[in-house]
């Protein structure tokens, strides 16, 4: 093709109409832009919305994932091809779009109506336990057909309006720009004020507003524009080239799978919160919006297209190679705008938004000049854009699996990058290969590949070391060890999953539920395992066959060397352990169980608000055996208050005579529980009392310091009347109002109050009290529990003013007086007696005669603790 025949061929733009006026084709384009727009946000709205709801009900594993983005770009690809071809022929594409914008309204509408009876249908036709085959089959089939009519109609939107504008194909890259500019304003007021302030369903009315509005305008636009026949939207003003259809797969599989990687990698130094995503995909769309519009401006100077391919491959060759550069630094960026805005939400949402724009700005600036760059040459060529896009667009639904399940998991992201840059290299004419660019951008991606950085985030304490690491499909799991030699398991460097020093709090996680059930529990459920340890302990009960489900096959491998920790009391027993999605099992599952343990789940991560809603309560509630006791923990020390009020409001929504206990009497980790009891909620000390004798030996007993009834009953926090009123006026969590997901990531960007201060606030709001947690409130044996209560807020409330000193003798002294007073106010509450005979015995062989004295003080109160009367 000569110069003047694809110069001809850009920059001819045939009349729109020969009815339209001057002034109507000036007024067209900008309305065209408009629809674009709107479109656009629209559609990424309703991405947002369908992810949402399909997490909910195939589970958060890497496969249900997958599935909702091969899905969404399996749809939009099928509508661009089977769409297009029809579109290419009509006389009236202003008509197919709205449409197009019709079908997207109506069928949106109706699958978000529909989606809760989807829910459960979807999850049981997949099963707790399924095969990878049939997992796999109905987790990409079952978002495929639902979503088919939206994303098919959302696919044919761009060819159906270029068509209309009669093959302006100096504009496409100018539509594009305004359709992506209109997805990231989509993302971002779905992700930060529709779906927290409105919730789902309302979001969608949003979306199909917007789409109502897209079709009233080309109604009004184009309702009496016909296109004539020879106006076609694709002239073929030179020779065919054969390499660009599969260079429009390749480049869609490339660019979607280094976004992938560049995600995976990047979720190790940000918090990984929703809001995380969401920049990451603004960015994203920016970029390629910008290098669409940049291309838009700049084309007129493209003569030759095939010489201006290749610069552009080269580019992104070079770009994608910084930027995994620029990876590797990727921590610093992120903590680097904190130094000059200070903590909070605005350096750490700063320092996201400027990693994920050293990642990804250059390279998909460069993609979207050259996605716009190959549809013109298509087109060119006689290609219809529909079939461009739909090709393009197939290729990106591909990456997901390959890049993220395969590519990364196996051989790193190094090598996937560089893997990545040699891929559009490649892809270049023939005769580019042996340029001395082309040899010195792969030269330096193999050296970055074989000694470059490899793009771990371990943060490993002086002294310390990594035990364990294990690059998975959904997240890098790892187990460092401090100088003490204290392990620690970590989800993408950044969740801390436990400890082997927090050993005997998880055995208190275990024992507490198991111990307020009024008979022998025979089944036993634990959703999330962690470490093992929680699970574990709850296998030390005598006939009871214990169960775990854990989402990332990674953790159960790196559970293992938690068994051997010194910190089990007893000798950890193998379990049932299920990798699966929790809230997907619990669904799906037909068994019954005496006893269910929800861990604790960090609310702010993705996927984990999905845990803590009415629907996911109320399928638990199903799976509890007659008699039954379900616990939802909750770490206070990772939420603020406000988000354990709509948690509350929503176990309550299923539980309502649920009550709280305390895990610990820890001060900056302090572990909430709920406890649902719903066939027996008022506790009865002498069940309890005899449920001791039936449980587990008394070292196992002594490992959680449940002793006696007054230690396990004590736990309770407050009753379901104090609960309730806690609660007043929150937002319950549901699947359609996702509160927590939303409001818990801003208490993790910027904590509103310490741990300490939000226990001490949590002291004043409850309060237990016999009369709506006991079965006989009035007898003397509720006295004392009273007595004991009052104790643990005394107790809690002196501890957050003592500061600890080293010398056993001043220590002994500050506290001696404050905890004596708590014994003689309850004589059961162990936690004042056991330091006092702590240091009592540490004094014996300094100081006799003042161990003796507290000794026989604490005889004297009939404390219940473990010491010796004799120094």
């Amino acid at each position: 093709m000569s110069e003047k025949t694809w110069s001809a061929s850009r920059g001819a733009a045939p009349e729109i109409s020969s009815a339209r006026s001057a002034g109507g084709v000036r007024l067209e384009l900008p309305l065209a832009h408009l629809l674009m727009v709107l479109s656009g946000a629209a559609a990424l709205a309703w991405q947002m919305v369908w992810t949402a709801e399909f997490g909910a009900a195939m589970g958060h594993e890497i496969v249900a994932v997958l599935a909702v983005l091969a899905a969404f770009f399996g749809g939009l690809a099928l509508g661009a091809q089977l769409l297009g071809r029809t579109l290419a022929h009509s006389r009236w594409p202003g008509r197919w779009y709205a449409g197009c914008e019709m079908m997207l309204l109506a069928w949106g509408l109706a699958l978000t109506v529909a989606m809760p009876s989807l829910i459960s249908a979807t999850a049981l036709l997949i099963g707790p336990e399924p095969s990878v085959l049939r997992h796999w089959t109905v987790a990409f089939l079952a978002p495929l057909f639902l979503l088919l009519p939206a994303s098919a109609a959302m696919g044919a939107t761009l060819p159906a309006l270029e068509r209309q504008l009669s093959a302006a194909r100096s504009r496409l890259g100018g539509l594009y720009a305004a359709n992506t500019f209109g997805a990231v304003l989509g993302l971002l007021l779905a992700v930060f004020i529709a779906i927290p302030h409105g919730g789902l369903l309302r979001t969608a009315l949003l979306c199909a507003a917007s789409n109502a509005l897209c079709a009233v305008l080309a109604w009004w636009l184009w309702r009496d524009a016909p296109v004539a026949p020879n106006a076609v939207s694709h002239p073929q003003t030179q020779a065919a080239d054969r390499r660009v259809p599969p260079l429009l797969v390749a480049t869609g599989l490339l660019g979607i799978g280094y976004e992938v990687l560049a995600v995976r990698v990047l979720s190790q130094v940000t918090e990984s919160t929703v809001y995380s995503y969401a920049l990451l995909l603004a960015v994203y769309l920016l970029g390629t919006a910008a290098g669409a519009a940049i291309y838009q401006r700049l084309a007129h100077r493209a003569v030759d297209p095939r010489p201006w391919r290749d610069r552009l491959l080269l580019a992104l060759a070079g770009a994608v190679l910084l930027s995994g550069v620029a990876l590797g630094a990727a921590d610093v960026l992120c903590a680097w705008p904190a130094r000059w805005l200070g903590p909070g939400v605005a350096g750490a949402l700063a320092g996201e938004a400027l990693a994920a724009a050293a990642a990804m700005a250059a390279p998909t600036l460069v993609m979207g000049a050259l996605f716009t760059h190959l549809c013109i040459e298509a087109q060119s060529g006689g290609l219809p854009l529909g079939r461009a896009l739909a090709l393009n667009t197939a290729g990106a639904a591909l990456a997901p699996a390959l890049v993220g399940v395969w590519l990364v998991p196996a051989l790193g992201a190094p090598m996937g990058l560089a893997l990545m840059v040699a891929g559009y290299l490649l892809l270049q004419s023939p005769a580019r290969w042996r340029h001395p660019r082309t040899l010195v951008i792969a030269m330096l991606a193999g050296t970055l590949a074989l000694w470059g950085s490899n793009l771990r985030f371990i943060d490993v304490p002086d002294g310390g070391r990594v035990l364990s690491y294990d690059d998975g499909v959904m997240a890098a799991v790892s187990v460092v060890a401090d100088a003490d030699g204290v392990a620690r398991l970590r989800i993408n460097n950044r969740a801390q999953e436990g400890s082997s020093a927090s050993g005997l709090v998880e055995w208190r996680l275990a024992q507490l539920p198991l111990l307020l059930h009024t008979a022998a529990p025979r089944q036993a459920l634990f959703l999330g395992l962690g470490t093992g340890f929680t699970a574990a302990a709850a296998s030390q009960e005598p006939g009871l066959q214990v169960h775990a489900v854990e989402l990332l096959p990674e953790v159960i491998t790196a559970a293992a060397l938690f068994a051997k920790s010194p910190a089990a009391p007893v000798p950890l027993q193998p379990l049932h352990v299920v990798p699966a999605d929790a809230r997907r099992f619990v669904q799906a599952s037909d068994a019954h169980y005496d006893v269910i343990v929800a861990d604790l789940f960090h609310p702010a991560r993705s996927g984990a608000g999905a845990l803590y809603t009415v629907e996911q309560f109320a399928a638990v509630r199903a799976r509890l055996a007659p008699g039954g006791v379900f616990c939802q923990w909750l770490a206070l020390h990772q939420m603020d208050l406000e988000t354990l009020r709509s948690i509350v409001a929503a176990f309550l929504a299923v539980y309502p005579d649920a009550i709280a206990v305390l895990a610990s009497n820890s001060l900056d980790t302090p572990v909430l529980g709920l406890v649902a009891r719903p066939d027996d909620p008022a506790i009865d000390l002498a069940a309890v009392r005899a449920r001791l004798a039936r449980a587990a030996g008394p070292s196992q007993r002594a490992a959680a310091h449940f002793e006696d009834e007054f230690a396990v009953v004590g736990s309770v926090l407050a009753g379901p009347a104090t609960l309730a009123r806690f609660a007043r006026g929150a937002v319950a969590n549901t699947d359609d109002r996702p509160v927590v997901v939303h409001h818990a990531p801003w208490a993790t960007y910027a904590p509103p109050s310490t741990p300490r201060q939000r226990l001490m606030q949590l002291l004043r709001e409850l309060q237990p009290h016999p009369i709506e947690l006991l079965r006989q409130p009035h007898d003397a044996e509720a006295d004392r529990m009273q007595a004991y209560w009052d104790a643990r807020q005394r107790y809690l409330e002196f501890g957050a003013t003592v500061r600890p000193v080293a010398d056993t003798g001043e220590m002994l002294q500050r506290v001696q007086m404050p905890l004596m007073g708590l014994l003689r106010q309850s004589p059961e509450f162990r936690p004042a007696c056991e330091p006092l005979a702590a240091m009592a015995n540490a004094l014996r062989g300094s100081d006799p005669a003042r161990a003796l004295a507290v000794t026989t003080a604490l005889d004297a109160l009939g404390a219940r603790c473990p010491h010796s009367a004799t120094p």
